[in-house]
């Protein structure tokens, strides 16, 4: 008799982006998607609150856009995929989603970096 695997427990600090997410994001990685024409790079840069407006963005994403929360963002449905034009776009780096991800400063998580390859 075949048993039935249980589910695997998720992995701590990870978010499902499944098609509940999807849809709760679909405002938030529609406007990110559109940052691939420089035009538009350039009127989020003019008036970033406008844009996000047009784009209807909910008062969660557009909080967590204002705080430059990349994980604020993936729990409002962002694809971490179109975050990334947007995290780019605003100036965050690979090290400053780590940092947030793992609840760290930047300095402190790029001292952790620099510590695991000694």
């Amino acid at each position: 008799m075949k048993q039935e695997s249980q589910p695997e427990s998720p992995i701590p600090g990870t978010y499902m982006f499944d098609g509940k997410a999807a849809m709760k994001g679909y405002a938030l990685n529609k406007m990110c998607y559109s940052f691939n024409q420089a035009a538009n790079r350039a009127a989020f840069l003019r008036d970033e609150d406008a844009y996000c407006g047009q784009y209807g963005l909910s008062a969660e994403q557009r909080e967590a856009v204002r705080e430059r929360n990349v994980i604020r963002m993936i729990k409002a449905g962002g694809n971490i995929y179109y975050l990334a034009k947007l995290a780019g776009l605003l100036g965050l780096n690979v090290q400053d989603v780590g940092a947030q991800q793992t609840g760290m400063t930047l300095e402190a998580f790029n001292a952790k970096l620099r510590a695991a390859g000694d």
